[in-house]
């Protein structure tokens, strides 16, 4: 399965904004983990956004 590049940026500027990991280090991660780790930092901005 291949996705867009534009959708794998997406995803590694996401992570890499809110986490501060480097380029290298998200490309290592499967996309079902980059996914996974994207829904959590949306979990995250969710319950701040809602002040918990």
């Amino acid at each position: 399965m291949t996705y867009a590049p534009s959708r794998l940026r997406e995803e590694i500027a996401y992570i890499a904004y809110h986490f501060h990991w480097p380029r290298e280090d998200i490309l290592d991660l499967t996309h079902r983990e980059r996914g996974q780790w994207v829904a959590e930092i949306a979990r995250i901005n969710t319950r701040a956004g809602e002040g918990g």
